[in-house]
């Protein structure tokens, strides 16, 4: 498999908010427009796409604030999943928050999303004992 992963440039554009619709990631709430303008004012360099064969088939959203690493719109085309894509991704984000001094990552996953539980678990993330809040600006 040749994956390459590199940083978003605006010609991904399209093909993100395509991979994220494909993907279930775009909500009524979240803007993948406002998204991905807001990410490349603010760390770009943490906005990761893997491309595979010429094609977008990953993205991975990472920041970090000085005390935690979190992660956002980590996405496999569905037609590509289980080849180690997601785990590529991650891999690339958690190299990029060491370099930064980042001791933990943090991310938010629905309950009902038990598939991507199980995914992120197989990678050593444990649920925390904390309750997840948010509040709309």
């Amino acid at each position: 498999m040749d994956l390459a992963i590199r940083p978003f440039i605006f010609e991904d554009h399209e093909a993100v908010i395509a991979l994220w619709q494909d993907c279930r990631l775009v909500v009524p709430q979240n803007d993948p427009v406002l998204d991905i303008r807001t990410k490349v004012r603010f760390q770009p360099d943490l906005f990761l796409v893997a491309r595979l064969d010429g094609r977008l088939v990953g993205t991975i959203m990472a920041g970090y604030e000085g005390h935690r690493g979190w992660i956002n719109y980590l996405a496999v085309a569905p037609d590509r999943r289980r080849q180690g894509i997601g785990n590529a991704l991650m891999h690339a984000a958690e190299v990029k928050l060491q370099a930064l001094g980042c001791p933990k990552i943090n991310l938010q996953v629905r309950r009902t999303n038990t598939a991507v539980i199980a995914f992120y678990r197989a990678m050593g993330f444990r649920e925390d004992d904390v309750i997840s809040l948010g509040k709309r600006l």
